[in-house]
């Protein structure tokens, strides 16, 4: 079984990636949309409140088609960025403080909401920002799952003490492991070496063809052995790679597995009583 998840990013943030791309982030995610559709593919997309706001236009082809699953990833994606370093360093929580973390949420909820009429259970913070406060801000809200951080050897969803589930990536990400855009080899090393920068699947970054080649690997292994995939594949880093061209071998896999949503997997899990 797999569960394949994306982050979606409002034009405004002004990514590194959405520099060197020809069209919107929310452009490529419809082409991106187009191929998993023809397959048959279920997807969770974690898309930014901006996008609701300032791309609606675009954004409401993907929302309301029925193999997506809309989830919240935050609202401006942690802008002012100077007011979350401020507090990162006064509180080690660079989302900020509780109160904010549930207005984040909420804000993002009630745009998706306006825009879709649906009321979303799942959340992925923008770059992974897990701080002290999460789990108990996103239970406030009402959500039921976090998908943050890197876990190789996750299982699955894992009920946390404060009322969500957190249910990390197992699957080697995406953007952080490819040459693409401005990661070139030489940025590569210098980030690395200035942040001493390593996941769970290390510091290395890869061509896309043998990051396809251990992506396509790591998923046949775990369907061999019956470990949930929870992977995640930006559209725009793929297109920006090759044009989707080695997006097409996932496919193939994904295609031949179970797909399902981030919120069909809690949907089958027990919270402790």
């Amino acid at each position: 079984m797999i569960c394949l998840t994306g982050d979606l990013h409002h034009m405004s943030l002004r990514t590194g990636n959405q520099a060197y791309c020809d069209r919107t982030e929310i452009q490529v995610a419809r082409r991106y949309l187009d191929m998993i559709a023809e397959a048959g593919i279920k997807v969770t997309f974690f898309v930014s409140g901006r996008s609701f706001v300032e791309e609606w236009e675009d954004l409401e082809a993907i929302c309301s088609h029925p193999l997506v699953e809309v989830g919240g990833h935050n609202y401006s994606c942690f802008k002012p960025d100077i007011w979350h370093r401020a507090w990162n360093k006064l509180a080690k929580s660079y989302n900020g403080p509780a109160w904010y973390q549930r207005l984040d949420a909420r804000r993002t909820m009630d745009i998706i909401h306006q825009r879709t009429g649906a009321r979303i259970r799942s959340w992925r913070n923008h770059m992974y920002m897990h701080g002290p406060h999460t789990e108990r801000s996103l239970a406030a809200c009402g959500l039921e799952v976090c998908s943050d951080g890197v876990d190789r050897y996750s299982l699955g969803p894992r009920w946390h003490p404060d009322g969500v589930f957190n249910f990390p990536i197992n699957v080697m990400p995406d953007h952080e492991h490819l040459y693409h855009a401005e990661r070139t080899p030489e940025y590569v090393t210098w980030f690395v070496n200035r942040y001493s920068w390593k996941d769970d699947y290390g510091s290395e970054s890869y061509h896309v063809e043998e990051w396809t080649d251990r992506v396509v690997e790591e998923l046949e292994n775990h369907e061999e052995e019956g470990v949930l995939s929870n992977m995640l594949v930006h559209p725009i880093t793929l297109y920006l790679c090759d044009r989707f061209h080695s997006f097409r071998r996932i496919l193939d896999v994904l295609a031949a597995a179970r797909t399902v949503h981030v919120s069909d997997v809690i949907s089958n899990v027990e919270k402790p009583a």
